[in-house]
């Protein structure tokens, strides 16, 4: 789950069940109740239907983590991101970094530092298009230490400068769920 909307869908398909749930938030669901394979199995066929997946398999399980974690970060937290994620991630997720990366490097082709990347270029982009924020403030807000660095990760990513993207009448963004995959 990587929105309120994905959230919100699991929410209706559970209630559709009759199963009661302590947690619904960004890639974890509790359920009160110990589920029959009949109902996990309607559970997992009306998910599929909303474009989602309930997964038992551990590692895609932590790789969801490490991505929702990140999504929560960039894109639905107001806090200035000034945090190490390395540091951030293995403290969360309670396990030694070097084995989160090359887990998710070994399953999404994607280094966590890329993906993190593409989240954060994504979020400037909304930022920029909202324009409530100048460039150096959005720098500020996401955690970059200069003007500078973002604009040069943003060309890197983008191919276009900060300044030149809020320019371009057809601003290309991305839909969360599909960056980085």
């Amino acid at each position: 789950m990587v929105s309120n909307r994905c959230k919100i869908a699991v929410r209706d398909e559970l209630k559709k069940l009759g199963l009661h749930f302590i947690v619904v938030d960004l890639g974890v669901v509790e359920i009160m109740e110990n589920i029959t394979p009949e109902k996990r199995q309607l559970l997992k066929d009306g998910l599929l239907v909303s474009g989602l997946e309930l997964m038992d398999d551990k590692r895609a399980i932590l790789i969801e983590k490490i991505k929702n974690i990140i999504i929560e970060m960039v894109h639905h937290s107001d806090e200035n991101i000034k945090i190490n994620f390395s540091d951030y991630l293995s403290k969360k997720l309670d396990h030694n970094y070097t084995y989160l990366a090359n887990l998710f490097s070994e399953v999404q082709g994607i280094t966590i530092e890329n993906f993190i990347i593409a989240h954060k270029t994504e979020r400037v982009k909304e930022l920029i298009i909202y324009g409530e924020l100048n460039i150096t403030e959005i720098a500020w807000k996401m955690g970059y230490s200069s003007v500078a660095h973002l604009s040069s990760q943003f060309k890197k990513t983008t191919g276009l400068s900060p300044s030149h993207f809020k320019q371009l009448k057809d601003k290309r963004r991305s839909p969360i769920e599909e960056i980085g995959n």
